[in-house]
């Protein structure tokens, strides 16, 4: 049961890191290669607040953007067997509130907005370790060493006007495909993922215009350590480059060299049930959305029916 509840919390916080935040490449996302058992479904609701420079566009003429953010996200994840070996395939939904002040063309002003954001798929695989097991063998399985890799893709579903300063929606495709390593010894994992998002140009920028964006790579690294009875806690920094716009061939002066840290912990509630606490900052931003988030998310646990 301890093993299972640390699974159950491992989840949450991967669907989490793919839907709750306002900005590509900042996620942090411990334990989102450890394998999970096969055939087990994960219902999460989470609510997070995030302030701070959160959403500044590249066509954008805001000044001096200061923005409080409530996202509720409602997400779920299922694990699988895929050529033998543990994966999962994950959708998540964000809707928003916010309310901002920004400087817009020397006049200042304030309003709020509340919509839907773009959602997130995410299908992960561990190519190295990590076999496929069902849940009754997983407890006696000797987890080690795994690498594996994943690819997150970003739809334009979310709220969208060319017309409107502000948008929770970007009007393009993004893709990410990474590769992720865990190493458990003891009580303690560590973790490395390295991955790069990829975008398609939005062709209808704010007032018409055509802006295209470069990959962002990042790089994020995890130490964890688990305590008895289940719950664990983990320290997250990560650093990402990249991400240069252009605005009709023009390009802008926001090439992102940053940095986010923070910490996570998982808690057990018992039986399927689990909760999860997560607080991020950045530690160094140069370009690019500066912005703290609170994250609170509820998990619900269910295995197949015909897998019992």
């Amino acid at each position: 049961m301890r093993t299972l509840l640390k699974i159950s919390s491992l989840a949450l916080l991967c669907l989490m890191a793919l839907a709750s935040l306002p900005a590509h490449a900042q996620e942090l996302e411990p334990r989102a290669y450890s394998p999970l058992p096969s055939g087990l479904n994960f219902v999460v609701l989470a609510y997070s607040y995030s302030s701070g420079n959160v959403l500044a566009d590249a066509t954008s003429p805001l000044e001096g953007l200061d923005a409080v953010i409530h996202t509720a996200t409602l997400s779920y994840l299922r694990s699988f067997a895929f050529a033998g070996r543990s994966a999962s395939v994950s959708v998540a939904a964000p809707y928003l509130h916010m309310t901002a002040s920004a400087t817009v063309d020397g006049e200042f002003r304030t309003g709020s907005r509340t919509d839907w954001a773009d959602a997130r798929a995410r299908l992960t695989v561990n190519v190295l370790g990590a076999p496929a097991t069902p849940l009754s063998e997983f407890k006696s399985y000797p987890q080690g060493h795994t690498l594996g890799v994943g690819l997150t893709i970003g739809m334009p579903t979310g709220q969208y006007d060319s017309s409107k300063v502000i948008n929770f929606g970007a009007n393009r495709w993004a893709f990410k495909p990474e590769v992720g390593y865990s190493a458990i010894h003891g009580a303690w994992i560590f973790e490395a993922t390295l991955g790069v998002w990829l975008f398609t140009t939005n062709n209808h920028g704010f007032g018409g215009t055509t802006v295209r964006q470069d990959p962002i790579g990042s790089l994020q690294g995890h130490v964890t350590y688990n305590f008895k009875r289940g719950p664990w806690l983990s320290l997250n920094l990560n650093y990402f480059t990249g991400g240069r716009t252009s605005v009709d061939g023009q390009e802008r002066a926001d090439l992102q060299q940053n940095s986010r840290s923070g910490l996570t912990l998982s808690l057990p509630l018992g039986g399927p049930h689990s909760l999860k606490l997560a607080v991020h900052r950045g530690a160094v931003t140069r370009a690019g959305a500066d912005f703290q988030v609170g994250t609170i998310a509820y998990q619900f646990r269910f295995q197949d029916s015909w897998k019992k």
